[in-house]
């Protein structure tokens, strides 16, 4: 693998770390820190810069979808299970059931839900729209309260 970079954005939920070489974001993830430690540096790769332009429209309402090139490291069913979250839209919310059902394997909802939990790609594979069947909040890698301040800010976007 190419060199791996760091950058850091100071999101209102706290500092997302964004890892990436020069062609592809490997992760976005919440840090538990109050201060950017990796800042923007002379050699860091446009895509880098490009990943941090589109999370801060994200974060100001301006942008809905990513279209930044990731790569997913893990499994084949993990994989599988990342793409089907890439499927639901901005705003909207899906269960575990739905993306077992949706990947073709329908009793795999708990390892739809560990597979989830394994998302690397905080935001952009929108994780944080998976709830339970019965609509209630469920687990979040980054921290539930984190989870529902997602939900309420692209419900109060949807129709804008």
């Amino acid at each position: 693998m190419n060199k791996l970079y760091k950058l850091e954005y100071p999101s209102p939920l706290g500092v997302l770390e964004i890892a990436g070489t020069e062609e592809a974001i490997y992760s976005i993830l919440f840090l538990e820190q109050d201060n950017v430690v990796h800042k923007l540096q002379e050699d860091t790769p446009e895509l880098l810069k490009e990943c941090y332009t589109q999370l801060d429209e994200y974060f100001k309402g301006t942008r809905q979808e990513f279209n930044i090139p990731y790569i997913f490291e893990g499994t084949d069913f993990q994989k599988t299970v990342w793409n089907a979250l890439t499927q639901i839209p901005f705003a909207k919310t899906g269960s575990y059931k739905d993306i077992a059902v949706s990947i073709g394997n329908e009793k795999a909802v708990r390892a739809v839900g560990s597979a989830n939990g394994k998302n690397k790609l905080s935001i952009i594979v929108p994780c944080h729209r998976i709830v339970g069947s019965n609509g209630t909040l469920t687990g979040y890698a980054g921290g539930l309260w984190r989870k529902e301040w997602l939900l309420k800010h692209e419900k109060a976007l949807e129709n804008k």
